[in-house]
């Protein structure tokens, strides 16, 4: 991602483009599927095969644990496994609690690769440089972030071993490269055999176009083969080059045909091999609605020693696919995007991300067994009443799904609270938020609606539990629901639109602060959201 990538985003922002025709998404239960196989903000994917089983990542900015890895079985139904990055400050103080000034920044795009016997993990952040991971199963644990280059103004990255143990590393200096006067080189470097060190000296330059990034290295059938993506009239279209060796000469081609208003721009991903030969692109969509940057999968044909990914056009070039035969069958029990959590674990499970780096003495999943405890602390700034929840630290959140029935339920014992104290439900965006909490005043507890910088206040809670509900469908549109026995619900509020904000989707989340004193717990008993299943709208 990028400048320009901001600038083609904007352009597009009031359009209502949509990443799927209809609110059928991933595997259909009859050997097909349909796009997004994950209506839902895994942005600037990648992925790599190994063995019978594929992973991907997914950039998750300021959210922490960091770098998102996922594990699935046919390609169409994936899980959340781990997490590259645990602790944000690595990066940048910016990324801590403390800080919270670095919204769609945080980690970017990156690649995963498999050799030496270890998963490795390259990304890049615009104002921090390059860092890298490795582990022996993508589960974890993964090693400490390590800081490959520190530099600003570059991102989209990737490793790649030649066949003879050398490493390489490909990026874009989306910045003003003073080598030729010019934004957008894709330069590639040598590293040193432990994959820790660039080799400066062996820097060259190896394309610029308008945009371009999202870089992959291949070496398919003897040929170097280097993806990327690059701005043109389209709009942000796939491009390959490829060569016999790395210092070129290089050819080049168009991928794939794009539509912005229809197909919002699939572009940055990763090309597999299956074991039957068959060749496979998994991708994010590059312009953002509401639910982020989906997931989609494309079929890749092979032509004249070219990928053309999507269904192959009259030109030879490729276009979006929204259903295809699935590429994998009988492979077991689906996996599926896990979202509910009873907290029973003494690890956080594999779908929650802190926005921003947690404060870690004020929670714990094992102060109460079987309850996530939250303790309340004053927002930075908390004399400031604009956009509040963008400051509150120790928000804990998960990805909001696009199908056509959501409902997500909290359930939450306020015994712990103290005055000042603000805790809840939340759909969070940089661009527009909206609430559901508990406030307590002078030992009273109180419902109350918030949108952005507007609170209303509901009707008072006698009671030590509260479940707060969000329910939205395919559009987006959410409405806000109390109980206060967990199976008679009230709706509260007014309906409120997600939103796109940051280069991220909207996001769930419960929030607890307090904006005159650190003091006062909520425990979280449990959380459950159910979504639409694949096919059970027709």
């Amino acid at each position: 991602m990028s400048v320009l990538s901001v600038l083609v985003l904007l352009s597009f922002f009031g359009l209502t483009a949509r990443g799927q025709q209809t609110e059928q998404w991933g595997d259909q239960g009859n050997g097909t599927y349909r796009n997004p196989v994950i209506p839902s903000d895994f942005s600037d994917l990648d992925a790599i095969r190994v063995g019978n089983d594929y992973y991907a990542i997914s950039s998750t900015m300021q959210y922490s644990p960091g770098m998102a890895v996922l594990h699935s079985k046919d390609l169409v139904n994936w899980e959340l496994l781990s997490h590259v990055a645990d602790d944000l400050t690595r990066i940048s103080p910016d990324l801590n609690w403390d800080k919270m000034n670095s919204y769609g920044k945080g980690i970017w795009a990156g690649s995963i690769r498999y050799y030496n016997n270890k998963f490795w993990v390259y990304f890049g952040t615009p104002d921090d440089g390059f860092f890298m991971s490795s582990a022996t199963n993508p589960a974890g644990p993964w090693e400490p972030l390590h800081q490959l280059w520190k530099v600003q103004g570059w991102d989209d990255c990737c490793s790649f071993r030649d066949d003879d143990g050398q490493l390489y590393f490909i990026a874009t200096q989306f910045g003003l490269d003073p080598k030729n006067g010019k934004k957008y080189n894709i330069h590639l470097f040598k590293m040193t055999p432990d994959g820790k060190r660039l080799i400066m000296e062996s820097d060259q330059i190896i394309h610029q176009s308008q945009g371009s990034e999202a870089n992959k290295l291949y070496k398919i059938n003897g040929l170097y083969y280097h993806y990327f993506s690059e701005v043109n009239k389209e709009g942000r279209v796939m491009m390959m080059e490829r060569s016999k060796s790395l210092d070129g000469p290089w050819e080049i081609r168009q991928l794939n045909h794009v539509n912005a208003a229809t197909d919002k721009e699939p572009n940055q991903g990763g090309l597999m091999q299956l074991p039957d030969g068959a060749w496979w692109f998994f991708t994010h969509h590059g312009t953002g609605d509401w639910e982020g940057r989906a997931a989609s999968l494309l079929p890749v044909t092979w032509a004249d020693g070219w990928p053309i990914v999507g269904a192959v056009g009259p030109d030879g070039i490729g276009n979006m696919v929204w259903s295809a035969k699935k590429p994998i069958t009988g492979k077991g029990t689906p996996l599926r995007m896990q979202t509910d959590d009873a907290f029973t674990s003494t690890k956080l499970l594999p779908q929650w991300e802190w926005n921003y780096q947690p404060r870690s003495d004020k929670w714990s999943l094992t102060d109460r067994r079987g309850f996530l405890r939250l303790h309340a602390f004053r927002p930075i700034d908390p004399q400031n009443p604009k956009k509040v929840l963008l400051r509150v630290g120790n928000t804990i959140t998960q990805r909001s799904m696009r199908t056509a029935s959501n409902v997500a339920t909290v359930k939450i014992d306020l015994s712990g609270m103290a005055d000042g104290q603000h805790a809840g439900l939340t759909h969070l965006s940089t661009a527009s938020y909206s609430a559901l909490g508990i406030k307590q005043q002078a030992g009273k507890r109180y419902l109350v609606y918030t949108v952005n910088d507007t609170d209303s206040t509901g009707p008072a809670i006698a009671g030590k539990t509260i479940w707060l509900q969000s329910s939205w469908g395919f559009d987006g549109v959410n409405q806000y629901f109390y109980s206060t026995d967990g199976k008679n619900f009230t709706p509260i509020g007014t309906k409120t639109q997600l939103v796109w904000g940051s280069y991220r989707g909207d996001r769930l989340g419960i929030f607890n602060y307090n904006l005159t004193t650190d003091a006062g717990l909520i425990d979280v008993d449990a959380f459950t959201y159910r979504y639409a299943s694949e096919v059970s709208k027709k």
